[in-house]
């Protein structure tokens, strides 16, 4: 399909539902919104448009089209209203600044996730698995996604912030639940006037915005006060120095939005996809199975370095499988600022437009039995045999993710040193339920303790 960066006048519209009342599509979607966008791919195409109240979404599908919205024609595009509006919660950091202050923030924090850096945190990553580990016992009954939860908070924590905040633990993972409850607001019409309401949702988030910010506050202070350097992102964010602001370091206020934004993304998408990647070897045991057998021989029973991160091919592959199921970013949202062409429709200026990893994670087109879970595939091949936007857990462009291999360090690392002692077996009758907020939640996934045989 081709597409362009300005849409010659006369355009159609591209096809899709067309309610009669105003916001039935609002509640269509809400009800099921990774279901919703893929009944509407299955019906409508690769190009698909709706309305939630006066405002045009269109759902763009085909990988190259992707390419596109992401890549190629990134300028035409700007962050949907959604995450403009996620400001309340994370200021000006990556996930929501524009323009050029977004590429000084990015070129400041990237020197913290080269790849040697990385791999000097593995040794954090895989002491707070060892202490997951050791506080599981056999028979016991876990919350699988609390538990991942609390551990990569703390490995956040140590890596991201130089704190140890596994004390308050259950204390910001709560702040952080309640904080995320504003994007489910995010694509309702009246969101912008329920946050000025005092509504129970709305003062919940005020208040996890002002625990999340004390502590942020609070080692920004400590470190400032020390004068220690230190090779975690708070210290490479302190001594970073702007060129193009005449040598100026950050203030407290691009701190905070800063390591707010990546504290959030490094530890809630990284939880979110080790929890479900459980879920999935429960249902397997071939591919369990297969994953122990590859830690027996890799790590003949001592816990992994990160010079055991290339060996692993196998671990890798099931996380990566994993996140082809259930993308921990399961969206992303654009709004273009002119009008633009996608397979000869109009894409009208200020509408969003959604691309969606599970639509095209789950497309039969690109990946044969889209809903059945085979690690194998990624030992075949499997990514470099499909279209580049076929698989996008991390998006892509100048907005990809600038933690990417941070988190599969971790992922691998973790999801090694936990299965190398321990199995987690489903419960019967018990069904955890995907929470598509801005990330993929798994709600509900209580979980058996078993020794890995």
């Amino acid at each position: 399909m081709n597409a362009g960066p300005a849409a010659p006048a006369g355009l159609p519209d591209p096809p899709g539902p067309r309610p009669v009342l105003p916001l039935a599509r609002l509640f269509a979607f809400r009800r099921d919104p990774p279901g919703d966008l893929s009944r509407m791919q299955a019906r409508w195409g690769d190009v698909a448009s709706f309305r939630i109240g006066p405002r045009w979404f269109y759902l763009i599908s085909d990988p190259e089209l992707v390419r596109q919205v992401l890549v190629t024609d990134h300028r035409t595009f700007t962050k949907s209203l959604a995450l403009q509006r996620a400001r309340v919660l994370l200021g000006d950091g990556l996930l929501t600044s524009e323009g050029e202050f977004h590429l000084r923030q990015r070129r400041l924090a990237q020197p913290a996730f080269h790849r040697e850096r990385v791999a000097g945190m593995a040794a954090a990553m895989v002491r707070h698995a060892e202490a997951t580990a050791d506080g599981w016992r056999p028979g016991m009954r876990v919350d699988a996604a609390r538990e991942m939860m609390r551990m990569t908070l703390g490995i956040a924590g140590e890596t991201l912030l130089g704190a140890d905040v596994g004390g308050e633990a259950d204390e910001i993972g709560g702040a952080l639940s309640d904080a995320l409850g504003l994007f489910s607001r995010l694509h309702n019409p009246i969101g912008v006037l329920l946050d000025r309401l005092p509504l129970p949702g709305t003062l919940r988030m005020r208040r996890a915005r002002q625990r999340l910010d004390d502590t942020i506050y609070r080692v920004i202070a400590e470190r400032r006060a020390s004068g220690e350097e230190r090779d975690d992102l708070l210290g490479m964010l302190l001594a970073a120095r702007d060129d193009e602001a005449d040598g100026a370091g950050m203030t407290d206020l691009q701190l905070r939005d800063e390591l707010l934004t990546l504290f959030l993304a490094g530890h809630e998408t990284t939880a979110n996809a080790l929890a479900w990647t459980w879920h999935l070897l429960a249902r397997n045991p071939l591919a369990e199975a297969r994953l122990h057998d590859e830690l027996r021989t890799v790590l003949a029973g001592r816990a992994p370095t990160a010079a055991d991160y290339p060996a692993l091919p196998y671990t890798r592959a099931v996380l990566a499988e994993s996140m082809r199921l259930y993308p921990p970013a399961w969206t992303i949202g654009r709004e273009p600022v002119e009008d633009w062409q996608a397979g000869g429709y109009r894409i009208r200026a200020g509408s969003v437009v959604l691309v969606s990893p599970w639509v095209v994670h789950h497309d039969a087109r690109w990946w044969p039995e889209p809903f059945a879970f085979r690690p194998e595939r990624w030992m075949e091949g499997a990514e470099a045999a499909q279209p580049r936007f076929a698989y996008f857990p991390f998006g892509g462009g100048i907005r990809k993710c600038i933690g990417e291999g941070f988190a599969w360090m971790e992922l691998v690392l973790t999801l090694a040193t936990l299965a190398r002692r321990w199995r987690l077996v489903s419960i019967p009758g018990v069904e955890p339920v995907p929470e598509p907020r801005i990330t993929l939640r798994p709600i509900g996934l209580e979980m058996r303790v078993e020794g890995s045989a």
